[in-house]
């Protein structure tokens, strides 16, 4: 017997009866399925050992496995010991009868133990083992058809061995089948498996192996996606792995590991140089420590945490790809023997066969490699959100200053999706090169070396291109800068919107966004120039490729003949090598952006954290100095030489002018300052009530909890003390009412009593309350200070420190600290304080005299830009007008929610629950993509452009087409003397139609681009223009996080995403038109099989775009809380950190983005899922091309087999990336209709009316009630005082009656008109971020000297004229470098700026100290005695001396007269004056 392995060609090869030999079947087939169990075995045993997932109880299925185990092994060892049987009978067998059945054998028992050994471990359905099965069935076939030839030719002799080895191989092949059939079958799920646990848990877990090979267990979730629309509950649970706080531990734990190897320095020294980081001139040592560092510290690289913690499991992607990559060459290889008209018939159908089964395996292959790129990428978002989150609850104010929340939450979305977008094509960095080296190597085989001029055409390229990479950088940081301006700007602008309302600054304002709008396109049109010249470049890169290979081919010598082979091989490889060389570029210009946003998180992650250590929360030393500095603007410290005790249970008041320190005192105490001498001590937990309330986007009675277990006794004493009784009747669902972003359904009041309830709740040992009573009237003040903090309050026997303004409290006090320019003046308790006699005693004795108690009020009832929609009811028999507060939680437009207000919350409410009709869910499934949505795509575009492109399209196509049929017909030019003639001829039309194409691809795209910059542009604007007039109320029940992300995340995706998108959906399309037409024109049989194949083709689409669409749209809704939480969660940190709820946060955040992942991996397996369906009908394409190519091989001429074969080899990319393009626009498009609806929401009515009144003299008749003069408004907080002035802005429109000022209606004049001629000085001061003097005057219409004159009468001027920058003094984002009481004083200079003949005050100076608040009455009395002022307050002091007042209950007037005559008539006034000592 030959023991040459492949066997003589003339009985495989050259026959029309093939066989094998028997020593090759004997030998290499028999050993095939051996060698791979081995090779895989000790991986699969690492990987089984590793795996804990319970174990399988034995099953039927497991027993019949085992068995036939055993059966092919005793048929294994039947032939081994039939040959040692021969060896007895003197007869000797080859080795080979010895060898192989012993080794097989051995092998088969290995697979059977392996069955049980994966039982144990939990494996409902083995890979490997699946796989073995199949390479045994496919190796056995050889033989059995070889023995079935034998037979059915007669050949056989009765030779008892042979008898009896084709009995023993026929059971050994039956019991093959029934194996591999058994194999495809999965296990029962195992014991004690943690999926058990899960309400719905993922078929993926429990899928066998095939089904998550072909992504099966999928099906049935895209069928339910196409018959309903999907809903939260519809989705599965996520995978283990796949889980917030799994993934950010690793992470964390990584980037912890990295950070330590970089700190190679001592200790001390290192934290010395950390405060030093930000310091300016701090003295030699700390810079030399720094200088150290720097040379002996890497940063630490947070790419190289990412890595360790993603890293192994994107390497088993990576593998995958390898082997895609090699295969992908195996049928260019298999095309050149499709024309070979010699060969014999089944030639042609095995090699259709092969090629059918290469492209199969090459789906399944590319697909598994998909999967796990695109689940890194999902892991590296969660990663990095959570990284960010965490690090933002640590950081410090300084480092929080020099990153807004803005760009903070543009790392989240922005950045963390650039690192999922690169991880999907990461690997084309070697892959590409692998391809394109594999490529070059097989085109050297055809064409030799004329191949090199092709070479050199890419080489050149390679320079040019990766110029244009870099400009692209270049513009996308500049891009980056600008849409981080514009986001942080309308962040503010939102923030402050109502502000810009009542002063009418809209158009200045929106001046500023279009302008770095128009900036940012600027720069986008640029980066549109470079993206034409880069795609036109890699179009044509093929194309030139292969014309200077052919033309050098063909020219250098007369011999060298182009023929079909030949020509359509080296087409098929530079078709291959289109794609690596596609893709390179773009992976690079990724990674170039990527590397940027790698940048800006790490700089994030490495800013200063709090030190946890700075206050000490052990031990208290008496008596050791706090030296306690802030990193004020000015670089100086903000409190120095502070020594105090304060003694456990004592009440201590910190008094003092604005911005004299005391929040400061109050911040260093909870450890949110920088110390940089002495020591702070805080013994025992902590209570904050800041003096801005933060309040969450959560039930009222959450807020108050704030994480606690309920206690209901303790809740109801809670509300009681905090005077919330009344509030809780007057909303609409009780405690159980959802309150808005911000609190923003809250008057001022009622947010900083919420706010002091969860304090009192806490049942902390230190309550540290920052100016609690500013925002209170004094009755309200009254009841707090005696039922809460003073000496007889709920909190008595608690050390409590009380910041406070308000002098009548100071008597009850045990000790009272005054501040003075950060440093404390006087400290003892009132009566010592009288004794001294100093600055302090003086102040007391000219202001006690005015009042004994009083209040001073930060924030009331108009920082409700509430949805307490005042409506103007009509006036009822007496007379009055009747202000109601109703809670408008679902907005009138009928837009989205502001917040899902369910069935439950509205237990507590005392009318009908309408129905929750605008759940996220409902609205994300009510709008089904319409056409329409595209229409108006290609409105803003402009439809005749939109026509252009796609004739442009259809025209390159021709020319590609056009250039190809040249070529083939080129291949059939007779062969004449082993030369072909007219070869110039044919190479200058071939060049002129693959040129032409070229040129086409670049003006297109260039087109392409421009409309959509075009449409971009009038987009935004129609957005911006709306959302400035959009009515008051429409912001009170929207979360700005769901506005912004319209104006970040649908305005990125309308610039950045939507036209390449249309890019590629216009290239797949036309190029899969162009193939079938190809094909169908060269072998017209094709039709036959093009109409159950589009059929099919099509319904996968539906399915997967139906379903997809969904995911992503449930994806969308589910993003937005996380940024909102997100920045709810940055806004609230000194919060959080003093009540130690950070880890409680981090829970929310993590589950937030979990709900996220939940819709987002379904998406992901979609694509999956959809691509191997589609891929499938692509690989029948091909087989069909091949098999009609060879059925009629005989009409057709080769060229064409080769056109037409060639053609179909790349339609299967083509058409995967259509339907993935066509779901991508589909999907994407939702941004230009998300937009769309908010750039049509209802607008104020006539904002622009021609003025109807140019003077105003200030006479206000408000129907039944005529104003002028100075009018004091008073009531108790929520009794409709900040609406009535609201009225007169119309921010709250009457619904009956009506409002005139000097006679004229105000609802027949323009808004614009009516706020600019009216001032008010609101209760909340916004100021925006910029100079000081855009703050007090953004159209620039007042001289310096004016601006001057009006910092000094509101007491500003010494301040700005010590800052360096004076009038440029930059404001940070909310004014958060003034004080609040600095913020009010600069509200009141922009009214002495406008000085209009109407001016209302809402609680203007409550955050003000009572010395400054004198001098500002003052003011207001001589600047604007001519004028009508309405005043909102609470210190009843302040307007005893105004000509008339106003006093409001429950929103209806309840007396209107002067103060004398109100105290005599002994009402509602006169209860509130005795209760502030004044009557």
């Amino acid at each position: 017997m030959s023991l040459f392995f492949f066997q003589d060609a003339n009985l495989s090869i050259h026959t029309d009866s093939p066989n094998l030999t028997p020593c090759f079947q004997n030998t290499i087939l028999a050993w095939i399925p051996s060698i791979y169990l081995w090779t895989a075995l000790p991986f699969y045993l690492l990987y089984l050992k590793r795996s804990k997932r319970g174990y399988i109880v034995l099953s039927v299925l497991s027993r019949f496995k085992t068995l036939f185990g055993v059966l092919l092994w005793c048929v294994s060892w039947a032939d081994l010991f039939y040959s040692f049987h021969e060896l007895l009978q003197s007869r000797t067998p080859p080795p080979v009868y010895f060898v192989t059945p012993l080794v097989v054998g051995i092998t088969v028992l290995l697979a059977t133990l392996l069955i049980q050994y994966e039982r144990l471990r939990g494996v409902q359905s083995s890979g490997v083992l699946i796989i073995f099965w199949f390479l045994s069935v496919f190796c056995a076939m050889g033989p059995f058809w070889s023995k079935i030839m034998t037979t059915t030719a007669g050949r056989e002799e009765v030779r008892t061995d042979l008898k009896f080895r084709s009995a023993t191989f026929y059971i050994y092949f039956v019991l093959l089948i029934i194996e591999l059939i058994l194999s495809c079958f999965k296990e029962k799920p195992p014991f004690f498996s943690p999926a058990g646990t899960d309400p719905n848990p993922s078929p993926e877990l429990t899928s066998g192996f095939l089904s998550r090979l072909t992504f099966w267990w999928f099906t049935s979730f895209a069928i339910l996606g196409y018959k309903k629309p999907l809903e939260d509950k519809d989705l599965w649970s996520l995978n283990e792995d796949d889980i917030s706080k799994n993934i950010v531990q690793k992470l964390s734990r990584e980037w912890d590991k990295e950070k330590a190897e970089c700190k190679h320095q001592p200790a001390p020294k290192k934290s010395k140089s950390n405060h030093a980081l930000n310091h300016v001139g701090d003295g030699p040592e700390e810079a030399e420590v720094l200088i150290r560092d720097k040379r002996h510290n890497r940063k630490p690289s947070f790419l190289k945490a990412l890595m360790r913690t993603f890293g192994p499991y994107f390497l088993i992607g990576s593998f995958f790809k390898l082997i895609q990559d090699l295969l992908s060459f195996v049928n260019p290889q298999l095309l050149r023997l499709v024309s070979n008209k010699d060969a014999p018939a089944w030639w042609g159908f095995l090699i259709a066969a092969l090629m059918f089964v290469c492209a199969v395996l090459q789906t399944l292959i590319l697909h598994q490699h998909f999967q796990y790129c695109f689940v890194t990428g999902m892991r590296l978002r969660t990663g990095i959100t959570g990284v960010i989150y965490r690090k933002s609850l640590v950081i410090t104010n300084s480092a929080k200053r020099s990153s807004t929340v803005g760009e903070i939450v543009n790392l989240m979305s922005v950045d963390a999706q650039r690192f999922m977008d690169l991880v999907a094509f990461l690997n084309m960095l070697w892959s590409a090169p692998l391809q394109t080296c594999l490529a070059l190597y097989f085109l050297w085989r055809a064409l030799g070396p004329s191949v090199l001029a092709g070479v050199a055409v890419m080489v050149l390229l390679i320079p040019f291109n990766s110029a244009v990479a870099i400009k692209t950088r270049a513009y996308q940081v500049e891009q980056m800068r600008y849409k981080d301006s514009r986001i942080k700007l309308m962040n503010e602008i939102l923030g402050g919107i109502k502000v810009l309302k009542l002063y009418a600054w809209e158009p200045s304002f929106s001046e500023k966004v279009l302008e770095i709008r128009k900036n940012e396109l600027r720069v986008l049109k640029k980066s549109a120039y470079l993206n034409s010249l880069s795609n036109f470049a890699w179009i044509s890169s093929p194309f030139l490729v292969a014309l200077t290979t052919f033309a050098v081919y063909v020219l250098v010598d007369e011999k060298n003949t182009l023929d079909a082979e030949k020509a359509f091989v080296s087409l098929s490889l530079f078709n291959i090598l289109k794609f690596p060389l596609t893709m390179l570029p773009q992976v690079i210009s990724n990674i170039a952006q990527t590397s940027v946003s790698l940048k800006r998180i790490q700089q994030f992650l490495s800013h200063d954290e709090l030190d946890p250590n700075c206050v000490e929360r052990k031990v208290i030393a008496p008596g050791k100095e706090i030296g306690v500095v802030l990193r004020s603007a000015a670089q100086k410290s903000v409190l120095c030489f502070i020594n105090l005790l304060v003694p456990s249970g004592a009440l201590v008041a910190v008094v003092g002018h604005v911005g004299c320190g005391k929040s400061s005192l109050v911040s260093a105490l909870l450890g949110e300052m920088e110390k940089l001498e002495g020591e702070v001590a805080v013994k025992g937990s902590v209570a904050y009530v800041p003096q801005q309330a933060w309040i969450q986007n959560a039930t009222l009675k959450d807020n108050i909890l704030f994480g606690q277990a309920p206690n209901e006794q303790k809740y109801q004493n809670t509300l009681e003390a905090c005077a919330l009784k009344t509030d809780l009747e007057v909303l609409p669902g009780g405690d159980h009412t959802e309150i808005g972003e911000k609190g923003i359904n809250l008057s001022g009041g009622q947010r900083q009593r919420v706010s002091l309830a969860r304090a009192v709740f806490s049942s902390s040992d230190i309550y540290l309350l920052d100016d609690p009573l500013s925002a209170v009237d004094s009755h309200v003040a009254k009841h707090i200070f005696d039922q809460v903090i003073g000496p007889d309050g709920v909190l008595k026997g608690k050390t409590r420190i009380l910041v406070t303004h308000g002098i009548g409290f100071l008597p009850q006090v045990d000790h009272i600290v005054v501040l003075t320019d950060g440093k404390i003046s006087e400290m003892g308790s009132y009566q010592e304080l009288l004794k001294q006699n100093k600055a302090f005693a003086e102040f007391l004795r000219n202001y006690a005299l005015d009042e004994n108690i009083e209040e001073d009020e930060l924030t009331t009832a108009a920082s409700c830009p509430c949805p307490s929609t005042a409506t103007m009811c009509p006036f009822s028999p007496n007379g009055s007008v009747v202000l109601t507060r109703q809670l408008s939680v679902i907005s009138s437009e009928g837009g989205e929610c502001p917040n899902k207000m369910s069935t439950k919350r509205r237990v507590g409410e005392k009318k009908p629950a309408e129905p929750p009709l605008c759940t996220d869910q409902l609205w994300c499934v009510i709008l089904q993509v319409k056409l329409t949505v595209f229409w108006q795509y290609m409105k803003a575009v402009s439809p005749v452009l939109s026509l252009i492109i796609c004739f442009l399209y259809c025209c390159q196509n021709a020319a590609a087409i056009g250039a190809n049929v040249w070529l083939s017909d080129w291949t059939n030019e007779p062969v004449i003397n082993g030369t072909q003639h007219n070869t110039s001829m044919r190479i200058g039309v071939y060049a002129a139609l693959g040129l032409l194409q070229g040129f086409i691809v670049f003006v297109s795209s260039f087109t392409l681009a421009m409309g959509g910059i075009n449409a971009a542009r009038k987009l935004h604007m129609a957005l911006l223009e709306n959302k400035f007039h959009t009515p008051q109320s429409f912001y009170d029940t929207t979360p700005t996080g769901r506005i912004i992300n319209r104006f970040s995340k649908d305005i990125f995706v309308i610039d950045e995403v939507i036209p390449p998108t249309i890019l590629m959906f216009l290239g797949t399309f036309f190029n899969s038109l162009s193939t079938i037409i190809v094909i169908i024109a060269s072998t017209p049989l094709f039709t036959v099989v093009i109409i159950p194949l589009a059929v099919l083709y099509f319904f996968v689409q539906r399915f997967y775009v139906a379903t997809s669409r969904q995911l992503k749209r449930l994806e969308s809704v589910s993003r937005s809380p996380i940024y909102s939480h997100f920045s709810e969660t940055i806004s609230g940190t000194s919060i959080i950190r003093a009540y130690q709820r950070e880890e409680s946060f981090i829970a929310i955040s993590d589950q937030k983005v979990d709900e996220n992942q939940k819709s987002y991996y379904p998406s992901i397996m979609s694509n999956r899922w959809l691509g191997i369906r589609v891929e499938f009908v692509g690989n029948c394409i091909v087989l069909f091309a091949a098999l009609f190519a060879v059925i009629g091989k005989s009409s057709l001429n080769a060229g064409l087999v080769g056109l037409s074969v060639s053609y179909a080899l790349q339609v299967t990319l083509a058409l995967n990336w259509m339907v993935r393009t066509t779901s991508d626009l589909e999907t994407n498009i939702v941004a230009v209709e998300r937009i769309k609806e908010y750039s049509e929401t209802e607008t104020e009515v006539s904002y622009w009316k021609s003025s109807m009144f140019t003077n105003l003299c200030g006479g206000i008749l408000h129907r039944n009630l005529c104003f002028s003069s100075i009018i004091g408004i008073v009531g108790r907080t929520g009794a409709g005082k900040s609406s009535m002035t609201l009225c007169l802005f119309r921010i709250l429109e009457a619904v009956k009656g009506e409002i005139r000022i000097d006679g004229v209606r105000i609802s027949e004049i323009g808004l614009h008109d009516l706020r600019s001629r009216l001032t008010i000085i609101p209760q909340d001061p916004v100021l925006f971020s910029g100079t000081l003097r855009m703050n007090l005057d953004p159209f620039n219409k007042y001289s310096d000297e004016e601006v001057w004159k009006a910092l000094e009468l509101s007491h500003l001027k010494r301040f700005v004229s010590s800052q360096p920058s004076m009038l440029e003094f930059e404001c940070s984002e909310g004014g958060e470098n003034l004080s609040v009481g600095q913020r009010q004083l600069v509200c009141l200079a922009r009214a002495l700026l406008r000085k209009t003949r109407v001016l209302i005050l809402d609680e203007a100076t409550a955050a003000i100290d009572l010395e400054t608040d004198d001098l500002i009455q003052m003011t207001i009395r001589t600047q604007f005695e001519d004028c009508t002022v309405l005043t909102i307050a609470h210190r009843l002091n302040t307007i005893m001396d105004y000509t008339r007042i106003l006093v409001l209950d429950n929103g209806t007037i309840a007396e209107f007269d002067t103060p004398t005559n109100l105290i005599a008539s002994k009402g509602i006034f006169y209860g509130m004056a005795k209760d502030a000592g004044l009557a």
